[in-house]
């Protein structure tokens, strides 16, 4: 068979093949036997396809301090339990936090203690506390989790996953099986640039060209933060009771370098701490600065919906509440 004739007859394959797996897989998940990764709130889940599935692109936007970082920490910190029985790892890409930064503040949702407080910053970090601490690292250190803390580029990240799946794989009867991999990045723009890439839009290009690739070869999941454009800080669209209050496709960076990659896109906000007290043409009455919106703009394989969270900060947590009374 000439090279021609092996590139053309890797094209394309009957439609029977996606059926047929369709079948099997909606089998599997009414069996019981092919599950989504279920995340800590009910609304997630709900909002999604009972949780995070496998082989998607998880995209979070928001603006600086509005609670993504904390969003993918709890994810990951409660995972294991969460999902217990489940054959998966962890792999996150902290180019933006050190690692032990990152574990104090875990410690800190646990101890239900300030990073401050373990610091010793306002007070003294107690023996008792200590040793919690230490109890606490023995049990979650058993967990599948692993870092890449120096920050690389498009490429380098390819490879560093390609390698990572082929370590931890198993061949069975001459198959290669790899293992399910939850894979967060911690921030879409620190990314080393690439000599051949012109500017942060074309490096976010081939993210999602590459978080797609990848998505579709591997059993991967992968959840990936972003920032917002300027576009979200107008005065206009902090002004009490308005549509531009909310957080739409278009105000995530280079939206359509990531949007069309992603299978689900959650915007972030906080309302007071852009002085909003009624939120959105609804109304919502805003309390305080622990409200935190979830704005579902994509749901590919669920619903598109907001809901609301309290976000403990200074404990690391967040958690459900109901939605707000509105004016």
């Amino acid at each position: 068979m000439s090279k021609l004739s092996v590139a053309a007859s890797t094209k394309w394959s009957s439609q029977k093949t996606g059926f047929i797996d369709a079948l099997h897989y909606m089998k599997g998940r009414m069996d019981g036997n092919i599950k989504s990764l279920k995340t800590p709130w009910h609304k997630f889940n709900d909002a999604t396809t009972d949780g995070i599935e496998w082989n998607t692109l998880t995209v979070i936007g928001g603006r600086p301090g509005s609670g993504k970082t904390l969003i993918v920490d709890q994810i990951v910190r409660e995972s294991f339990v969460l999902n217990a029985g489940e054959n998966f790892r962890v792999l996150q890409f902290q180019f933006e936090m050190l690692a032990r930064t990152s574990a104090i503040r875990e410690y800190s949702s646990v101890l239900r203690q300030t990073y401050k407080h373990l610091c010793s910053a306002d007070g003294d970090l107690t023996a008792d506390e200590l040793q919690k601490c230490y109890d606490y690292a023995k049990k979650k250190v058993k967990y599948p989790i692993d870092i890449v803390e120096r920050p690389c580029t498009v490429e380098e990240f390819k490879l560093i996953i390609h390698e990572y799946m082929k370590h931890h794989k198993v061949t069975r009867d001459g198959e290669d099986i790899y293992t399910k991999t939850l894979i967060t990045v911690d921030h879409s723009l620190l990314f080393k640039k690439d000599v051949n890439e012109r500017d942060k839009l074309e490096q976010l290009n081939k993210l999602g060209e590459a978080l797609t690739y990848l998505k579709r070869l591997y059993p991967i999941s992968f959840i990936v933060l972003s920032q917002l454009n300027r576009n979200i800080d107008k005065p206009e669209r902090n002004e009490d009771g308005k549509y531009g209050n909310y957080i739409l496709e278009s105000d995530l960076f280079g939206a359509d370098a990531l949007l069309q990659h992603a299978d689900t896109l959650v915007g972030i906000n906080r309302p007071a701490k852009q002085k909003i007290r009624y939120y959105g043409p609804e109304k919502y009455v805003i309390d305080d600065d622990k409200v935190l919106v979830m704005h579902f703009l994509k749901c590919r394989n669920g619903d598109n919906r907001l809901s609301f969270f309290r976000a403990e900060f200074e404990k690391m947590t967040i958690k459900e509440m109901l939605t707000p009374l509105t004016k």
